[in-house]
């Protein structure tokens, strides 16, 4: 009994030794998910990636310009002297030293006039790519928000869970004290007693376990919005409907009905299929960029030059050069075909990916709201259930005391009310989280 009463001041005084632990709510939760989730982070930075690569396509409608200049040295040396023989004379060569310095600079453009509609492609289809990565980074805000909100729930139903795990402790302590009291006087055999104290036995041990799965959990929440879980930190939330009345209010109100209007919505409203079809824009782009080969392409350039050996007199040399070229490949292996090949399959590869993600999205939906009406019901007869054991709990017990009922068909009361009360609470958080989880399956909401 002394360790069962030292467990309980342990896990629920929990008087923390480093300062008072910060109550987080729901909102803040997810706001804080949103600046340190590492999922969020990354999607953000591949956003930044394909910003950049659509920049950088554009960019081809730009002239290219570059600008050169450069310094070398030519050293001849030639040692004593030579004699050559010029025309049946003999003659003699002094040795020399000479050094030549060669001094450029010049300026460099060049501006492609068409190349068989590659770079109209290249762009679309960047523009096309970015844009799904930013689709792709708003659904993944989604699917952290879902997680923070069920990750949220589950501690709090961790918490009521370790809540009644505590009561039930407390109640079979007294009943244990009842019992010893009544052996004493000779009222109930040792067997009572016996029976009991293993019963407290076990309900210290399913205490420690609920309190581990709690503060598991809230481990897990932590580390999900980015938090350090050294750091210790509350939950709980106001606002959050887990009172009796609320969840009643909550939950027999009216949701959305006609799973065909709710797909043809989250059809309409999901990052993910919309990135499919940005997918779909991508590939068409690059069936058009890999057919420009099939293409003649111009491009028109000019340079500007200065040469001298010398550095003050380089303006004294000057070069001007600019033109028209024209460039058609008419035979390359079939490498354009190879790539236009490559291209229509990636371009059917998109198409069955937006059909496939279509239909991920009407099962979402289904399932969503399948969940939903059954954690309803479930809810419903878990309350019924609850009210029936608290009650069979209670004539057990005054039974028990009079004398008329047996110690075994106490302990089974018991176990079903405890049973009641978690079944009460696993069914309403259980609603809760399918009701975020049709929520989530439509897609409307942003981030």
């Amino acid at each position: 009994m002394r360790f069962a009463i030292s467990l309980a001041l342990f896990l629920f005084v929990a008087l923390p030794l480093q300062g008072q632990p910060k109550n987080l709510t729901l909102e803040q939760a997810k706001k804080i998910a949103l600046e340190r989730n590492l999922n969020v982070l990354q999607a953000q930075n591949n956003i930044e990636a394909a910003q950049a690569q659509a920049l950088a396509a554009k960019g081809s409608y730009i002239p290219t310009l570059s600008a050169s200049g450069g310094w070398s040295r030519n050293q001849s040396t030639r040692d004593g002297t030579t004699t050559q023989v010029i025309s049946g004379l003999p003659v003699t060569s002094p040795a020399f030293f000479q050094v030549t310095n060669n001094f450029t600079a010049g300026v460099n453009a060049s501006y492609t006039l068409f190349d068989g509609f590659a770079r109209q492609g290249s762009v679309s289809a960047a523009t096309s790519r970015a844009v799904a990565t930013e689709l792709t980074a708003a659904r993944t805000r989604q699917a952290i928000i879902f997680q923070v909100v069920t990750e949220y729930l589950n501690v709090l139903r961790n918490e009521y869970l370790v809540t009644v795990s505590a009561e039930n402790l407390k109640r079979d302590q007294r009943q244990l004290e009842r019992i010893v009291e009544s052996n004493r006087v000779g009222a109930l055999s040792m067997a009572d007693v016996y029976r009991q104290k293993s019963q407290v036995a076990i309900d210290e041990v399913d205490l420690i376990t609920q309190q581990n799965n709690y503060d598991k959990s809230k481990a897990d929440l932590v580390s999900l919005i980015g938090l350090d879980v050294a750091d210790e930190y509350t939950f709980n939330d106001p606002l959050l409907p887990t009172g009796k009345d609320s969840l009643d209010a909550v939950i027999h109100a009216p949701v959305p009905s006609g799973i065909a209007e709710m797909t043809q919505k989250a059809i309409a409203a999901r990052p993910d299929y919309m990135g499919a079809k940005e997918n779909l824009n991508a590939s068409e782009s690059g069936v058009t960029v890999a057919r420009s080969g099939y293409w003649p392409s111009a491009s028109i350039f000019g340079s500007y030059s200065l040469l001298n050996d010398e550095l003050a007199k380089m303006s004294q040399n000057r070069n001007a050069n600019w033109g028209l070229q024209l460039r058609w490949t008419l035979f390359d292996g079939f490498q354009t075909n190879q790539q236009i090949q490559s291209a229509l399959a990636e371009k059917r590869n998109a198409e069955i990916a937006l059909a496939q993600t279509e239909r991920n999205i009407g099962v979402d939906v289904k399932k969503a709201f399948i969940d939903l009406e059954a954690s309803r019901k479930a809810y419903d007869a878990s309350r019924e259930g609850l009210v029936s054991a608290t009650e069979d709990r209670k004539i057990a017990e005054e039974r028990y005391n009079l004398g008329a009922g047996t110690l075994l068909d106490l302990l089974t009361a018991n176990a079903n009310l405890v049973r009641a009360q978690a079944n009460l609470a696993n069914s309403a958080f259980g609603y809760l989280v399918s009701r975020y989880n049709l929520e989530y399956a439509i897609g409307e909401k942003t981030y």
